[in-house]
């Protein structure tokens, strides 16, 4: 699984971040950054999460 951040669309809440500090950290412009090229599987299940809670809705997967 990998996962993007749209800057674009990123108000810098930093839910991501609370729920899987391991992939998504906040740059030092205050948003969201991806850490990890591929998602571990073990922590799959905490990004899928951050996806559904963006509040923003910055956050896209994809299974490529």
């Amino acid at each position: 699984m990998k996962v993007r951040v749209d800057a674009d669309i990123c108000a810098g809440f930093g839910v991501c971040l609370g729920l899987c500090p391991e992939v998504f950290e906040l740059h030092d412009d205050g948003y969201a950054v991806v850490l990890v090229a591929e998602v571990p599987e073990e922590f799959e299940e905490a990004v899928r999460a951050a996806v559904g809670q963006c509040p923003a809705n910055a956050i896209s997967i994809s299974d490529e």
